[in-house]
């Protein structure tokens, strides 16, 4: 047989799924692993499908997605962020903010183009950057900066290939956050050098320190932004996949040719749901938020306490604790946590090699679950370190 694509065969598996096909065969385990809420989809957007089924919703929708929905979320963002787009033209629904993405980067690409990526990040960025036949080029950060880039780093990275910046904050896996000043310093960067702006914003409800900035709203930026939204964190509707795109018309246009091509349009009952969801599910989200933020405090504080040093993230519903004082790989200890322990968790290369030494824990889970959790790796660490004194001792 002829060989398949070299680019396709070439990217790795996600570091996120590789370990949850084993846990999905075992018992008894506390999982901090996958980003997905462990709330139900509120009864009124449940109800809201169920009802549009009932009416016989099952057709498709324009490409662009229904206009009512297009409509409410241009309405949104105007409210929150006094920002205006046009809802014939410049928003497209999308199968989830990971499809988003994906048209974005084949919209801005040709062969070659660097787009830059602060790291750690989510897992699909620089694959969907190198099969749009881009090159990412990943920007380091620490949790010594709270995991934010800077400006400098930005300016420092921009070749003559570079062709756009994509950002998320709130951040996937570390849950950092970045000031206004800051961001307006990166758009200031992006504008000097005529780049795109691609700004996945999916867990901005999901703020709980100071307040969250929409970058399309920034000084230089809207031109060139594409902003990424959808409804599967701040609404738990991760499996309904829904998501959308605000730009320029020109941007959105292109999206959605590779759009209608490939997906056509989103699920229409899930459209009708993420409708029910933006015209009456604020206070089920801000219910939400404020329990992850509970949790987050209790597994920072957890995780502090059992030697596992962890900046308080200020958004998204993940901890990036430091592991490097067990000894241990990012591989080796959630492989042995698990198998030991039963606590899931991500090891921190799975969003780029700066997030070595480190392992995400996600406390998108209940709170019983997070203190047996933490007890659980409480007597994982200091097992670990106990046999690292003895093999010490031995040595010597």
């Amino acid at each position: 047989m002829k060989p398949l694509s070299n680019v396709v065969k070439s990217a790795p598996p996600s570091g996120i799924r590789r370990f949850f096909d084993i846990v999905s065969q075992m018992h008894d385990v506390i999982s901090f692993g996958v980003g997905e809420p462990d709330f139900v989809t509120p009864w009124r957007i449940r109800e809201a499908c169920i009802y549009s089924l009932e009416q016989g919703y099952t057709n498709y929708t324009s490409n662009y997605g229904l206009l009512e929905l297009r409509q409410a979320i241009s309405r949104f963002l105007e409210s929150r962020w006094g920002i205006e787009y046009n809802p014939e033209n410049q928003v497209l629904i999308t199968v989830g903010v990971s499809e988003a993405l994906d048209l974005a980067m084949r919209t801005l690409i040709n062969p070659g183009d660097e787009v830059l990526i602060p790291m750690p990040c989510y897992v699909s960025y620089a694959p969907c950057v190198t099969f749009a036949g881009g090159i990412p080029v990943a920007i380091p950060t620490t949790a010594e900066n709270g995991f934010r880039v800077s400006a400098a780093q930005i300016e420092a990275a921009v070749t003559s290939k570079t062709k756009a910046l994509l950002i998320s904050y709130p951040t996937n896996p570390t849950g950092a956050t970045i000031s206004r000043a800051e961001l307006q310093a990166v758009i200031d960067v992006a504008r000097r050098h005529d780049l795109y702006v691609v700004s996945d914003e999916i867990y901005d409800r999901l703020t709980y320190e100071g307040t969250h900035t929409c970058a399309a709203t920034l000084e230089g930026a809207y031109e060139r932004t594409i902003l990424l939204n959808g409804f599967s964190k701040a609404y738990a509707m991760t499996g309904w996949r829904i998501g959308y795109a605000a730009a320029p018309v020109e941007i959105i246009e292109c999206m959605m040719k590779v759009h209608q091509y490939t997906m056509l349009c989103a699920p229409i009952m899930s459209q009708m749901a993420a409708l029910e969801a933006l015209n009456n599910g604020e206070a089920d989200c801000e219910e939400m938020v404020e329990e992850y933020n509970r949790r987050r405090k209790l597994i920072v504080s957890g995780l502090n306490a059992i030697g596992l040093e962890c900046n308080m993230p200020g958004g998204a519903f993940y901890a990036f604790p430091s592991i490097r004082s067990t000894g241990l790989t990012s591989d080796e200890f959630t492989e042995k946590l698990l198998f030991e322990e039963k606590v899931a968790v991500v090891p921190g290369n799975a969003f780029g090699e700066c997030g070595e030494g480190h392992v995400r824990c996600s406390y998108a889970t209940g709170v019983d679950q997070i203190r047996e959790g933490i007890d659980r790796m409480a007597r994982f660490v200091e097992r670990i370190r106990s046999n690292n004194g003895r093999t010490a001792a031995l040595r010597e």
